[in-house]
């Protein structure tokens, strides 16, 4: 089955639908995101982008290239310890069209292949259901709670701690595989 979002760099030419998309989306971030809303903050994302350490990575629905939302890749290390941190933000007209559903199986591919991470982990705020879920069905894990771990709209905000490896990643197909097998017997 092909996917209904593919993913690409953010480039020049996509600063007013992103920044569009964003600032629609405030309220529907807030509390949980702080995407960039405004020029200066776009540029400091495209710089960021540009750096070894970080993978920006907008999601764009096949049919229209639409911008529908955006995962990144940070503090990527590679040698001994080859794992990242994971932040995500879909734009509120597309929340609930599982579009970031799609994407970030296209990321975890993007990470344990392309990248050669071992290790993907992304930190949520405890409210946040809809990220949590996403992570969750992405076969990520909680391993801890994070006590005043980021600050975000001004405030230092409380975080489960999720984390995926790539073995895990690389046995899930295998898994559906063997659930869908048995559900057309």
């Amino acid at each position: 089955m092909t996917s209904p979002v593919r993913l690409s760099p953010p480039v020049e030419g996509d600063r007013e639908e992103f920044l569009r998309l964003m600032r629609d989306s405030r309220a529907f971030h807030r509390p949980w995101a702080a995407a960039p809303v405004d020029d200066a903050r776009f540029d400091a994302y495209l710089a960021d982008s540009r750096r070894q350490d970080y993978e920006a990575l907008l999601v764009r629905r096949c049919g229209d290239d639409a911008i529908v939302g955006f995962f990144n890749i940070s503090q990527i290390t590679h040698g001994f310890f080859q794992s990242a941190y994971l932040g995500y933000a879909v734009g509120s007209r597309f929340a609930g069209h599982r579009y970031m559903s799609a994407g970030i199986e296209l990321v975890l591919r993007h990470a344990f292949v392309v990248l050669s991470l071992h290790r993907l982990e992304a930190n949520i705020q405890p409210g946040n259901e809809a990220s949590l879920a996403l992570a969750r069905g992405a076969g990520f894990r909680r391993e801890g709670f994070s006590p005043r771990y980021l600050k975000i709209g001004g405030r230092w905000r409380d975080h489960e701690r999720w984390a995926i490896l790539a073995e895990e990643w690389r046995a899930r197909p295998r898994r559906r595989a063997a659930e869908d097998a048995t559900e057309r017997r």
